[in-house]
This record gives C-alpha cells, sequence and structure tokens, in this order.
C-alpha cells in the first residue's frame, strides 16, 4: 500500500516520504479500515516535528483520525463488522499504522461506526478534536441549564464543542479573531458570538450571560484575564492547548474565585472514558448535530504542505485523500 512515513523528527517536507509498504493486518482484537479521508491535528505535525516527540520503533505513519470500510477484522472481533463504514481515533498512539495511508489497522473500539448520513470527511474531522471537546466539555458534569464559554470556536475542537454543548443543553458563548471565524462560529450553533480583541470583550459576555459555568479554554496564558472576568465561582477552566511560553497564574484571583483549573490530554484520559466519550460522539452524531467545517483537501503526496497549512493555523478542517 501507499503511506506516509517518517522515521525521525523534522520538519514536514524534510521527514515525510511516501512510499509502497506492505498492508498491515489486524491482530488480536483490532479492524483493519481502508481509509477513505485521513484528518490532520496539531498533536500530528507537533510529534513528527518533536516539538511533543513520541517513540518511533522503525517508522510512523502519522494521523490519528481517519474514516473509511472496516475490510477484515482480527480474533475476537464480530466479523459482522466487514464493510462497516467507522470513523478512528488515536490511530497513532502507541503503534506505527496512523491513517495517512490506504489501510491502517487500530483496535475495534477505536473504529467507530459511522452514520449513512454522514461523509467520510466528516468521519475524518472527528476524533481527537470531537473527543477533546467531550472531555472538556463533560469531564466535570453535565452541562444541561449551563453557560459554557468555548475560546477558539472556529478551530474544530471549539467547532466540535459548540455543537456538542448544545446538543447537551447548554447556552454556548464563544470566542474568535475575524469576521470569517465568526461566521463559522455562529453557524455552529454559538449563541454568542464575540471578538476577544475587542476591549468591552468582557461586558459582552457578562450582559449576555451574567457570568459563565465552564470554559473550554484552548490559548489559557492569553485568555485567562478574560475567563476570571467572566467565570462564576466554583466554575471550571479546561485547557487543552499548549502556547509557546507557560503561563503566570493569578493564584489569589483563582483562589479568590474558588475556581477548578483542568488540564486535557487525550492520551492520558482513561480507556473506558474514551469509550464513553466515542459512544456518546457517534449518538449525537446519529441525531445530526455535528457537521463539517470547510474541508482543505491534499494527496498523499502532498502531506508536507497539508502538515504546513495545520502548522500555520489554516481555517477549516485539513484533508488528506489516500490514493
Amino acid at each position: 500500500m501507499r503511506a506516509v512515513l517518517y522515521d525521525h523528527h523534522g520538519a514536514a517536507r524534510e521527514v515525510l516520504r511516501v512510499e509502497d509498504i506492505e498492508r498491515p493486518e489486524p491482530g488480536p482484537g483490532a479492524v483493519r479500515v481502508r481509509v477513505e479521508a485521513s484528518g490532520v491535528n496539531p498533536t500530528d505535525w507537533k510529534s513528527r516535528s518533536g516539538a511533543t516527540p513520541r517513540p518511533i520503533e522503525g517508522f510512523q505513519i502519522p494521523h490519528h483520525d481517519g474514516a473509511g470500510v472496516i475490510d477484515a477484522v482480527g480474533d475476537g472481533v464480530d466479523p459482522g463488522r466487514n464493510g462497516q463504514r467507522v470513523w478512528t481515533y488515536l490511530a497513532a498512539a502507541g503503534q506505527p499504522w496512523g491513517t495517512a495511508a490506504r489501510w491502517t489497522v487500530v483496535p475495534g473500539r477505536q473504529a467507530v461506526p459511522l452514520p449513512a448520513g454522514a461523509s467520510a470527511e466528516l468521519g475524518a474531522s472527528l476524533g481527537v478534536p470531537a473527543m477533546t471537546a467531550h472531555r472538556c466539555l463533560f469531564a466535570d458534569g453535565p452541562v444541561e441549564g449551563k453557560t459554557i464559554l468555548v475560546a477558539g470556536g472556529a478551530g474544530a475542537v471549539g467547532h466540535f464543542a459548540i455543537e456538542l454543548a448544545k446538543h447537551a443543553g447548554a447556552r454556548v458563548v464563544t470566542t474568535v479573531s475575524s469576521p470569517q471565524k465568526a461566521e463559522l462560529a455562529a453557524k455552529a450553533g454559538a449563541d454568542l458570538v464575540v471578538n476577544y480583541q475587542d476591549a468591552d470583550a468582557a461586558d459582552q459576555i457578562r450582559s449576555f450571560a451574567g457570568h459563565v459555568d465552564r470554559v473550554v479554554e484552548v490559548a489559557l496564558g492569553a485568555n485567562l484575564h478574560l475567563d476570571l472576568a467572566v467565570t462564576a465561582p466554583l466554575g471550571q477552566i479546561v485547557s487543552y492547548a499548549a502556547e509557546p511560553a507557560d503561563p503566570v497564574l493569578p493564584v489569589r484571583a483563582c483562589m479568590t474565585a474558588n475556581l477548578l483549573l483542568r488540564f486535557v490530554l487525550l492520551y492520558g484520559v482513561p480507556a473506558g472514558t474514551l469509550d464513553e466519550a466515542a459512544r456518546d460522539i457517534a449518538a449525537t452524531l446519529a441525531q445530526g448535530a455535528l457537521t463539517e467545517l470547510p474541508v482543505v483537501r491534499f494527496s498523499l503526496d502532498d502531506v508536507a504542505a497539508a502538515h504546513e497549512a495545520v502548522e500555520s493555523g489554516a481555517v477549516g478542517k485539513v484533508l488528506v485523500i489516500p490514493s
């Protein structure tokens, strides 16, 4: 099969290459998926570049997320899963078979049924972003009747956080940095969209919601002042991304707010919790409550450009289409 490989860390154009390799076979409990679309996330380029290095045993096929059809199952997997459309998550975690290839193999639990009405593009966009959004939203309990602030509502995590929160009965405020991004966040269903660069951003949020109960945060250091200004006492700020410089916490202000500050990284979330999130996302998807972001497609041969697009902050979802 044709696959993207790297065997050491570095810049995309220096380490990524496309080769023909042997098609993998699923081991016990695993399934093989013929990939139709492979999603690219920041964690993919950070692992490849060495910014957040992970061990490489021989070679690594990048990308955790994808969508396709199961065409082989390992021992212990229901043979009836053959032919099932699925979306994947964390495919490249702890194994070489990421989704930037014609086929991938993953544990059966990490290949989640994709409803007939959902496109492969949407399926390949879920994975890490939707699972991260779910964990940020629900790690501290239900959100029904609560007001949620989603920082960066036009990004993939922000997009699915808005949709999952709305589906769960929350009111959602989101922050963005441009009219284009504001349009995307509003389309996802946010009740209020605020440009965080506005001098009165906190006043806009407080006028609409009083205070927010929970924050899904993409840039803790940059946004903490705004978060503290609008978060209710006993509220939660949940951070899922690291900035180049670690933030300095105003400890007294956090104490005064009796604030819970939580950090989320999917690699360390317990398997049972991930399973629960996948089931919840699948149910929400089946009800038509999750939608696509604008898609930017690259061929397998242009995978370096796909990584560079994500590194530079491309708006929408970057996908690689194997062939």
